[in-house]
Parts: structure tokens; sequence; C-alpha cells
């Protein structure tokens, strides 16, 4: 089971990608953070993707139905997209509070949507958090 420096290196072998980050969204702090960053600065960066991972995860419109416990995150992923690029936010649960997300950030032009989705779900689903 890899830990977060294999996990974000995995997610740079998918085509296209330019950065990946482990995030977490209750403070916006990076917790790893490998390749470029959008507008250059990986902390900024964090803030700003978990401002967004915040609005989605704590507001019950987007929340799963199905999980009245509570033991997975609220929100599954979330992806955003733009003229030359996708952000592919992909929530993470853990033994503790599943506070966290993978942010892929996606060359549209050499990247593949569907299998960075499929592939950082998977990614998700073997972290070690410690």
């Amino acid at each position: 089971m890899p830990g977060i420096d294999e996990c974000l290196l995995e997610a740079m072998r998918l085509p296209g990608a330019r950065g990946a980050a482990l995030v977490d969204w209750t403070s916006g702090l990076a917790l790893g953070t490998v390749g470029e960053a959008p507008g250059e600065d990986h902390e900024t960066s964090a803030a700003e993707a978990a401002e967004l991972a915040r609005l989605a995860a704590e507001h019950g419109a987007f929340a799963a139905a199905d999980d009245p416990g509570g033991e997975r995150p609220p929100v599954e992923d979330l992806i955003v997209s733009n003229r030359d690029s996708y952000h592919l936010l992909r929530f993470v649960a853990t033994p503790f509070d599943s506070t966290v997300f993978l942010h892929l950030w996606l060359a549209r032009e050499d990247g593949n949507l569907a299998l960075a989705r499929i592939r950082l779900g998977e990614m998700a689903g073997r972290l070690v958090l410690e």
C-alpha cells in the first residue's frame, strides 16, 4: 500500500499529468506535492482547491445519500475544466476524518480525463495515511 510520495509519483505517470498534491480540505495545507502547480505556487493552489472541496463536501446537495453513518467522504470527486487543463479532486477515505483529497492537474491536450478519474480512484483506495 503506497504512502503519500508513492501515490503522487504514480499520479504523475498518468498521461498529461502536470502536477499532483494531497491536500487537507479543512486547513488548506498541502500534505505532499509533486510536479508543477497551477499559478506556480503549490501552497496557494492547495488552499484554493481546498476552498472548492470544502464547499462541495459541506453542502448536503452534493453529498451521497447512501452513507448515513458518514464512513466515506461526502463527495467522491470534483472535476473543473478550463481551456487548457482539467483539475480532478478525488476525496480520500481515511480511518480518522476523511478530510483529504488528491488534486491532479492534467493537461487537456495530452490527458485522458476518464482514465485519470479511474486511476485516481484506485490510488485513493490504496493510499495509506499515518
